[in-house]
């Protein structure tokens, strides 16, 4: 664990939610949910000191793109020191609602993967939702939004998705989710809208 990250989870604890960063296996654990075969756009919320960052630039293709999004001003000030000769990472001190505003910025389509270790769990239900709309809109069909979480109580409102797949992991410090929520194709390629007018079902 870096000074920085330890320095960073003391000065802010429920924003960076554990007190040391994903350990190698749960990074490569997350890092094998992608294909990396062909180039992609991949985005990531928080971050933090970049472990899964790192591994992710390491396994795409030059033509890639990973779009990192860091509310926490020193963390995303080491991010850009860390990738200051990567073209293909680009990092935004702010926060993953402008995802959608940031790939209309550099002409970009939308995304094959994003990739969350944000605590969804303390963010309130409205922005809660609306993030997941703007993932949901974000990914082109077929594409997966991959969360690694302490607990798993994003399944629960993330029911725009049309499918997802969870596994428990124990070989992290705390243990994590890992869920994978996937966009199907829709016909005419309309995007879907979700009426949050009653609480969501569990899946």
């Amino acid at each position: 664990m870096s000074v920085l990250f330890f320095k960073r989870f003391l000065q802010r604890p429920f924003q960076i939610a554990s007190i040391v960063p994903s350990s190698k296996a749960l990074v490569e654990r997350v890092a094998s949910k992608i294909d990396f075969s062909r180039p992609r756009v991949i985005a990531e919320y928080g971050p933090g000191e970049g472990v899964h960052s790192r591994e992710i630039a390491r396994r795409m293709s030059r033509d890639s793109h990973l779009l990192l999004f860091e509310l926490d001003r020193a963390f995303s000030s080491d991010l850009e020191r860390q990738f200051a000769g990567d073209r293909r990472v680009h990092v935004i001190h702010g926060d993953a609602a402008r995802l959608p505003q940031e790939l209309e910025r550099r002409r970009m389509a939308n995304c094959d993967y994003i990739l969350s270790g944000i605590p969804f769990s303390i963010l309130k239900i409205d922005k809660k939702r609306a993030l997941l709309q703007k993932t949901y809109n974000a990914l082109a069909p077929g594409g997966s939004f991959i969360i690694y979480q302490v607990t798993n109580e994003l399944k629960q409102h993330a029911t725009l998705f049309e499918y997802a797949e969870s596994e428990y992991f124990l070989q992290n410090i705390p243990p994590m989710f890992i869920t994978v929520f996937q966009k199907t194709p829709t016909l005419n390629g309309r995007r879907r809208e979700v009426k949050w007018s009653r609480a969501p079902a569990n899946r």
